[in-house]
This record gives structure tokens, sequence and C-alpha cells, in this order.
């Protein structure tokens, strides 16, 4: 019977599923609105009915080695999400203990830029590296950090918040969902690019294709295709968040000492747009001893549905070490 995995991505607005095997094959793979469940009991519920479907309608019969859950604040040492900026679930969600009252398998937790580096280490470019660190742009801004071979948690397990740091200190600057003000992840994520671009074209008089689009019609995707055709306006927009990701790259790198830092997810597919400019603050703002040993590379795990393979890639690494 052939062995896979389960990876469940949990993001903000949707909650992506699949079976994937050990060579990263996706043999069945499934979807639900994670905004449409304000209580994560009635969600898992959910979730495991859709994981019941799934599973019976692959072509052959499968042995699941267990249950890796990428999440926003998501904590491997107690299974838990814990105060999520990104999740309409406040305070502490048991979600390994929900699950595991549905599904009777091992399962891990954790942050889903963790999930990301685990699969960038197996699948992707981060092959036989040691020390990297992977910047997930999508809803929010999550990092996962690898240092020496294995992933950074720290005490509580959740090492490595980049996207939270501050940037821009005190109570007149942009309002987090983690309750403070300034961190980087409202200048630096597709909701941080619209705030970005909607206080310029308010600063501005400069025409721009996007002025009469209300900003829950906006997407970050419209901002790079408006920014490709010519839009000055859009353009700033992406130059500005470059800049800042850069500048705070540069500060991890002082930190880390990684080999390399990949940017993964919806926002890294701008490439050049978002790419360029981080390049360019990265190089300013690194100190010399880094200069010209770090590269800053795109994720090698470029499907639409790379996060949950990251995802899985956690329970096949657990499965791999002989801790599952």
């Amino acid at each position: 019977m052939k062995k896979v995995a389960l990876g469940i991505d949990i993001g903000g607005t949707n909650t992506d599923i699949a079976f994937v095997d050990r060579e990263g094959n996706f043999l069945g793979e499934d979807r639900l609105s994670t905004s449409n469940f304000p209580q994560p009991e009635v969600f898992v519920a959910a979730l495991a009915e859709k994981v019941r479907l799934l599973e019976k309608s692959l072509p052959e019969p499968v042995e699941i080695i267990g249950i890796g859950i990428g999440a926003p604040m998501g904590n491997i040492n107690k299974g838990t999400i814990e105060e999520p900026a990104d999740l309409q679930w406040k305070g502490i969600t048991p979600l390994a203990d929900l699950l595991r009252a549905h599904i009777d398998l091992p399962i891990l937790v954790t942050n889903d830029a963790n999930a990301a580096a685990v699969g960038e280490m197996i699948y992707g470019e981060a092959k036989g590296m040691k020390n990297f660190a992977v910047i997930t742009l999508g809803t929010g801004l999550g990092s996962g950090i690898v240092i020496d071979g294995k992933l950074l948690y720290g005490q509580d397990g959740f090492a490595g918040e980049v996207g939270h740091t501050i940037v821009r200190p005190g109570k007149t600057n942009r309002e987090c969902g983690c309750g403070r003000y300034g961190c980087l992840e409202t200048y630096v994520s597709a909701t941080g690019l619209k705030r970005t671009l909607f206080k310029i074209m308010s600063d501005s008089i400069e025409p721009s294709e996007l002025r009469d689009r209300s900003f829950n019609e906006m997407t970050s995707l419209d901002i790079a295709d408006a920014a490709e055709r010519g839009d000055v306006l859009a353009k700033r927009a992406f130059d500005h968040t470059g800049e800042m990701l850069g500048l705070k790259l540069a500060d991890l790198v002082a930190h880390t000492n990684p080999e390399a830092i990949f940017l993964f997810g919806g926002l890294a597919l701008a490439k050049g747009l978002i790419m360029e400019p981080t390049q360019r603050a990265f190089h300013d703002n690194l100190l010399s001893i880094y200069r010209g040993k770090v590269k800053l590379l795109a994720s090698g795990l470029t499907s639409k549905s790379s996060a949950v393979l990251g995802a899985s890639a956690l329970a096949w690494d657990q499965y791999d070490a002989g801790n599952v």
C-alpha cells in the first residue's frame, strides 16, 4: 500500500489539503474556506469530513503516515494555534487535539512559514543547505529559519516572527492584527502592498488605472498587473515594499548568517517587481562582511499548491527521522 502524508495549509481565507507521496506528487487535493468558520471546532469538523471524502476519492488505497499542518502562529510544542493575527480565531486553539478527535494519526502543527522552510529543504532549492531562511509573502509575512539543518523554534515554539518586528514604532503608524503598530507585515505583505498603494494615491494627483477600485475589491495581483502595464503609482508601491523588505532581510542576515534567503508565496510571484527593489535595499544595508555571500532567491516551490506541499513535508520529515 502506498504511503502518503496529509498536508494541510491553513490560511486566513482558505485552507488547502492534499495527500502527497514521498516524492512530492499529489494524489488528491481539495480546499475549504477558512473564513466561513468563525468557530474552530466547526472548522475542524468540516476539515475532517473533507479529508475523509478526499481519501475515498483516491484512485488506490493509501497508508497515511501522518498529518503536517502549517498555520499562522502554529506552535509545534503544543499542537496549538496561539493568538493568530490573520485568523478569526482568537486566543489559543488546541488544533491537534481537536483534529485528533476525528482522525487518529500523528499530527504536527507549526507556523506556516516553518512548513514552507521544510518543504524548501525537501522538495525545493534548499536541498543540502544547513543554514537558510524562507520568507512567506501572503496575507501576512511569515518566516521559517533553519540553523545547522534544524528549524529554529525557540523556547515557546515561536522563534523567527520577522513579520512582527517593528519597522515604524508608535501608534501613529499602521495597526497590525497582532495588536501592535508598525509591524513589518503591515507594510510587506499582500495587504500591506494595498495599504501602501492607497497611501501613495492619497498623497499624489498622478493618474492610475487603480484609482476607481475599492480597497476590498483590489488584490495584490491587480497591482502587479497594473505595474507591469506601466502604472507609475503601482510600481512605486512595489518599490517601497521591496525597500522595506530588503532592509529587514539585511537585519535577518546579521542575526542568523544564512547561506540563502528564499521568498515564497503569492506576492513573491510578482518576480522582478518585488525582487529588484528588495535586492537593492538588501545589498545596500548588509554589513560588509556578508556582501556577496548570501543569496536572495525565489522559492523552488512554484506550484499553486506549494504551501500545502510544504505542510506535507513536515510530516515526511518527522517520519523519516523516526519521530512519528
